[in-house]
């Protein structure tokens, strides 16, 4: 999570170092702290041409401006005067504009109040380096030998520190600038339209205003998406991811019109240069297409960086919604498995008789299939959450335990309703042993009752009575009625109480009834071999005297007589 946050930060930083960047260009490009103002807000001040930045360069490439005739430059306002200059004198490179700008003064109709009055105002309002002024003069020979007189007058009350020329005509004025670098109004091949000047310079600025805004939209929204707190639910999530997504769709087509404002700009101020073989672009024109080539290309590296923060704080989106839906899944599952768990766990594991034992596993073989659909959705839930991680999910540490919860609880049911199983089919064992015990106990006890005394007297009673008792005895043995003591030993640490005392007491009879058995199987044994006993022949004896009495013979046994009850 802190590497995501870092990677993020940095993301924000390169954007808004670039952004800022392209900020900085444009308001070098615009010059805003010399210009204030645009074309489009003196547009109408612009219009009236009575100052004209041609494009023409001088010696060196010094920028000229151009005063043309203009009837009303004396009443022209101080404020609009001001900003036409100051607007002019900031369109040109700081290069060119270091070297000094070259004034030309067209007042060949003019009088020489009007160039007293013009030299005044550029003298005490002009906003740049001056290089050289250049006046044509009135071309009327009263207003011109005016002029002569008044420039000798007056000169050092116009507080220049360049020189002032006073010019007779245009073959004048083409010895101090190249007829190139003059519109064919001062007699030069420049070509010049002004309203196109107009709508260049309003497009360039509107361009780079477009690109600035832009970039500020750009920016604030970078800012925005990195202040933005992720939603800690699903539905929140959505709209998030909505309402970024739909912001930064905008804000692309914003840049897309803005690449295509620009690079139709460029082809139009290119299409200049294709209009003859002949035809080159003035340095202003130069500039011009340098200008908007550098904002294209800020805008470009803007877009790409735009782009690449936003598609890291995209993927942090769509994985905060994957992580929510996989909390919201989890909480589920885990409600479900706890309920199972908990059903689970109140299930008995003792049962007192087979019937309730039987019923029991009946129940943990319900609870078991009702759970599959669980487990299984918990098992792929953490596989889900595997996946998560492994395509480098920012949340890992939050994920990560949860995968590791979910595959415990699974285990821990599993275990558990294994454990419950053994126990209950041990329980289920010993149970069915008891009452094979019980059974057999109660079936010898009744044959022991049922078997006649008087029957018993004779050797084919007797011998009879003995095999159904040996027969019986033979019956534990093939039931395997002692299995039940090895598995009372063998697994008394796992058994209540109740089944303990039940066992103790069914092994107690067991014992109590063989023993009775084998009681009864020895007293007919020996009953059977008395009557298995040859007769032993008796001589007769003579009377016995009276004074002897004669001895006592025994009486032969025969069938149906015994000496000795059972």
């Amino acid at each position: 999570m802190l590497c995501w946050l870092e990677e993020e930060e940095m993301s924000i930083q390169e954007l808004q170092e670039r952004v800022g960047s392209v900020i900085t260009h444009v308001d070098e490009i615009m010059q805003q702290e010399i210009r204030p103002l645009l074309a489009v807000d003196i547009i109408e001040q612009l219009h009236r041409q009575f100052a004209l930045l041609s494009g023409g360069r001088g010696k060196e490439g010094a920028p000229i401006i151009t005063f043309p005739e203009y009837s009303g430059f004396n009443e022209l306002p101080e404020e609009d005067f001001i900003n036409v200059v100051t607007y002019l004198t900031s369109i040109p490179s700081l290069d060119a504009a270091s070297i000094g700008f070259i004034i030309i003064i067209d007042r060949r109709r003019d009088k020489w109040s009007s160039v007293k009055a013009s030299l005044a105002r550029i003298a005490g309002a002009f906003p740049g380096n001056l290089q050289l002024v250049l006046v044509l003069r009135p071309s009327r020979f009263l207003q011109r030998a005016i002029a002569d007189i008044g420039i000798r007058l007056h000169r050092d009350d116009f507080k220049m520190k360049v020189p002032i020329v006073m010019l007779n005509s245009l073959s004048d004025l083409h010895s101090y600038v190249d007829k190139g670098q003059l519109t064919c109004e001062l007699g030069g091949t420049l070509q010049y339209c002004h309203s196109q000047w107009i709508h260049h310079r309003t497009a360039i600025e509107n361009f780079a205003v477009t690109v600035k805004t832009t970039a500020q939209m750009l920016q604030k929204f970078g800012t925005d998406l990195a202040e933005t707190e992720l939603p800690n639910d699903v539905h929140c999530t959505k709209d998030l991811l909505t309402d970024h997504t739909e912001k930064h769709d905008k804000l692309k087509d914003e840049l897309k019109l803005a690449l295509k404002q620009g690079s139709t700009l460029l082809s139009c101020i290119k299409d200049l240069a294709n209009k003859s073989e002949n035809h080159k672009l003035k340095p202003d024109e130069v500039e011009n297409q340098t200008t908007v080539e550098r904002l294209l290309a800020q805008l470009d590296e803007t877009e790409n960086a735009f782009e690449q923060f936003w598609s890291k704080h995209h993927v942090k989106l769509e994985q905060c919604l994957q992580l929510r839906h996989f909390e919201h899944d989890f909480r589920e599952v885990k409600v479900s498995l706890d309920g199972l768990m908990e059903a689970l766990l109140k299930l008995s594991d003792i049962g007192d008789s087979v019937a309730r034992v039987e019923n029991l596993l009946k129940e943990l073989k319900s609870l078991e299939d009702s759970a599959q659909g669980s487990l299984e959705k918990a098992q792929l839930h953490a596989l889900h959450g595997d996946q998560l991680i492994q395509s480098n999910h920012y949340a890992v540490d939050s994920i990560r335990p949860k995968c590791v919860e979910l595959r415990r609880i699974c285990d821990d049911f599993s275990n558990e309703a294994k454990k419950k199983y053994d126990i209950l089919c041990k329980s289920l064992e010993i149970n069915t042993g008891m009452d094979k015990i019980n059974n057999w106990c109660e079936s010898g006890v009744y044959l022991l009752a049922s078997q006649a005394v008087d029957k018993c007297q004779s050797q084919e009673g007797a011998e009879a009575a003995l095999q159904d008792i040996e027969r019986y005895m033979e019956t534990a043995k093939e039931q395997q009625l002692s299995q039940l003591r090895d598995l009372f030993n063998q697994h008394e640490i796992i058994l209540s109480e109740l089944i303990k005392t039940n066992v103790q007491n069914a092994l107690k009879r067991l014992d109590e009834v063989q023993e009775m058995f084998e009681k009864r199987r020895v007293s007919l044994k020996r009953l059977s071999a008395k009557q298995m006993r040859p007769v032993q022949p008796v001589a007769p004896r003579p009377e016995s005297s009276p004074k002897r009495p004669s001895p006592k013979t025994p009486r032969p046994s025969g069938p149906g007589t015994t000496s000795q009850g059972l």
